[in-house]
């Protein structure tokens, strides 16, 4: 009897840390959200939180790029998106270092939405100043590190409220945790992105939501940073006091914190991963400059920032929509044969973004005046072939990486895959903002000595401007690098897709951790 209930006892203690791993138990009951309202509320408001810094870190770039930054101070900008690709670094330690006074989450969630808050009323003080509103030059270096520590710590929050999440809810409602991340983040990102840029411009504003028309929009940046301050430190106050945290069991928390280290180790160590990992941080090269220079290029011509964003508001049931109907197309062994059949579609899309870029200052030689139906109907059509290409390529990885993900480390496995996912579009993307302005040949057009002025950099173009020249485009980088991205796209592909069904082949003790703990007999 004292041996049936000891093992009973480990089955219990075994069910926190495997939801805490994202292998979730199985039950044979069915979900039921009565009793639980008040918390996937909750969770849904926190992930809500989580996507303001995400979406503002996509504003400020379009707002940089109307004050006349270079693509170089883009490509360092982009920094800011980094640290939710790399938060598995620091999550087993999220996962592990606690107060049990505070509670296990809260002892991080706490403290990072507090300086959330404290940044955002900070920037709201002096980011006007930084943006060079005041006739200087953007602080780039500043606004990076700002809007790199804001995403850092909404990457913090992150890890605490994912795990806060598998023991708020009922274990037969855990399922709806994942639901209120993504649905939340994307609220957030749509309040912060979308309508933020729609409100914050005077030319939407009086075009829409005015009978007399002013020179600024409805919201500023300064008095959004403000307002969400507030909103983070007054929340965040009410569910430090008010919200109790209770852990399932207790968990041995320290070994939780080498293991998890080890199972990294140990998966990278695999050769399929290992091929897999060059697969995930290549495969993105080819797209690189359509999906980080594209929309800054419109903006540049002349496209209101706003209508860019608005674009997506339309696409919103196609998104919600595709992982349906891809789902019959992935489900089977081999999942990524769609995401191999989009990627000649995506890199070919290249040469269609280049070609709207190219035309967008003859068909439309004033923005000011509206933008032309035809255009709108072209940059639309063009959005959303985009779309459907990325979120066939999206699912699919997502369905192989369930697929071949080890049960016995849960959720490690798939987050550091996707972690992967999401370095191979960063690292390529900062690159090809970098490299859009060395790509591209000006020269200095009238005025004295303008021979032997190309006009590489602000001092050449000074001058220019001194002698009565102007600096004028002769082919921009854009192309350049679209080309030779796609180009290497489709070199990729050749080598990539006999690699990718390679892998698909493979059965699951590729994937699979060898245990190497000796049993005894």
């Amino acid at each position: 009897m004292n041996v049936m209930e000891r093992r009973k006892n480990k089955n219990k203690s075994s069910i926190p840390s495997q939801m805490e791993n994202g292998d979730l138990p199985s039950t044979s009951t069915c979900s039921n959200i009565r009793g639980d309202e008040r918390n996937i509320l909750l969770l849904f408001f926190l992930y809500t939180l989580q996507g303001i810094p995400l979406g503002l870190s996509s504003a400020i770039p379009m707002i940089l790029q109307n004050r006349g930054v270079s693509y170089k101070q883009q490509a360092e900008f982009s920094f800011v998106t980094w640290p939710f690709s790399l938060k598995l670094l620091w999550a087993p330690i999220v996962d592990s270092i606690f107060s049990s006074r505070i509670g296990r989450r809260k002892t991080w969630m706490i403290p990072s939405q507090y300086l959330i808050g404290g940044f955002m009323l900070l920037l709201s003080s002096h980011v006007n100043k930084w943006l060079g509103e005041d006739g200087s030059a953007p602080n780039i270096e500043v606004l990076t590190f700002m809007f790199f520590s804001l995403n850092f710590l909404a990457a913090t929050q992150d890890i605490a409220v994912d795990g806060w999440a598998l023991t708020m809810l009922r274990k037969e409602n855990v399922g709806h945790a994942s639901t209120c991340n993504s649905v939340g983040q994307t609220t957030g990102f749509f309040l912060s992105y979308v309508l933020f840029m729609a409100l914050e411009s005077s030319t939407f504003c009086n075009q829409y939501l005015r009978t007399v028309p002013e020179t600024e929009g409805i919201v500023t940046l300064s008095g959004f940073l403000y307002f969400w301050g507030i909103v983070f430190v007054v929340t965040t106050t009410i569910v430090a006091f008010l919200k109790r945290e209770t852990d399932a069991a207790n968990v041995d928390h320290e070994r939780d914190l080498t293991s998890a280290y080890k199972s990294l180790k140990s998966i990278m160590g695999l050769p399929a991963v290992q091929t897999l990992v060059v697969i995930l941080l290549t495969c993105k090269i080819g797209f690189s400059s359509t999906d980080s220079v594209m929309g800054l290029k419109l903006v540049e011509a002349g496209i209101p920032k706003e209508r860019l964003g608005l674009m997506a508001l339309p696409l919103i049931p196609v998104q919600l929509a595709m992982p349906l109907v891809i789902a019959k197309y992935t489900t089977g062994p081999k999942p990524l044969n769609i995401f191999l059949k989009a990627i000649p579609y995506r890199l070919a899309f290249g040469f269609v973004a280049a070609f709207v870029v190219f035309i967008t200052p003859t068909l439309v030689p004033d923005a000011s005046n509206g933008l032309p139906f035809y255009y709108v109907i072209l940059l639309f059509a063009c959005y959303a072939l985009h779309q459907v290409c990325v979120y066939c390529m999206f699912v699919a990885q997502m369905a192989f990486f369930a697929k071949i993900s080890d049960s016995s480390v849960g959720g490690t496995y798939m987050t550091l895959l996707n972690t992967l996912t999401n370095l191979g579009g960063n690292w390529p993307a900062m690159l090809a903002l970098y490299w859009v302005d060395p790509l591209t040949w000006k020269r200095c057009d009238g005025g004295a000595e303008s021979i032997d002025n190309i006009c590489r950099n602000n001092e050449e173009k000074v001058l220019c401007e001194k002698v009565g020249g102007k600096c004028v485009t002769v082919l921009d980088g854009f192309y350049i690098e679209t080309l030779i991205c796609v180009a290497i796209g489709f070199l990729w592909y050749l080598w990539g897709a006999k690699k990718v069904r390679y892998l698909q082949q493979l059965g699951d003790n590729a994937w699979k951790l060898k245990n190497k703990k000796s049993q005894k007999s």
